[in-house]
């Protein structure tokens, strides 16, 4: 908290699976401070909730260890997955514009304000894009942005068209 109050850091990373912290979390957010956290599955969800964007160190391990990667589910294993399902349903449906299309930036914003643990690396995928493809639950497109090489993915749900 001596840390916080010198008002010299933009954010903090708390690195623990403990409960215990959670109130210090809430606390360093209701400063207006990013909280990035890291801890194993087993890290209580008030704790995981109460920070911007959380990471599970296993994600980490496995990218480190040769051969420990996780593996990736299968489309039939992914659309099983009814919590996955509806969040990057209402993700996309809340992103879109008139026409049910979304760009996956603001998809993968939308997603981390709603699950704070979201990661597609805990799915085997290494991008957003590659798990939302792997679901066959949506359209995507690549789209040119204006008169410059950048180019964006859309995504829309199949059931919109």
């Amino acid at each position: 908290m001596d840390l916080l109050y010198t008002n010299n850091f933009n954010g903090f990373c708390i690195v623990s699976s403990d409960s215990d912290f959670t109130k210090l979390a809430s606390r360093i957010r209701e400063s207006g401070l990013l909280v990035y956290g890291f801890g194993e599955k087993k890290t209580p969800a008030p704790f995981v909730s109460a920070c911007d964007k959380f990471i599970y160190t296993e994600v980490l391990r496995a990218k480190s260890d040769e051969g420990a990667a996780i593996a990736k589910k299968s489309s039939g294993e992914l659309r099983r997955d009814a919590k996955l399902v509806n969040l990057l349903r209402n993700a996309v449906n809340t992103s879109s514009d008139d026409s049910g299309w979304a760009q996956l930036g603001p998809v993968g914003s939308n997603i981390a304000k709603q699950s704070p643990e979201f990661d597609p690396r805990n799915y085997g995928y290494a991008k957003l894009g590659e798990l939302v493809t792997a679901t066959k639950l949506f359209d995507i497109e690549e789209r040119q942005v204006g008169s410059t090489n950048s180019k964006i993915l859309v995504v829309r749900d199949k059931r919109n068209k």
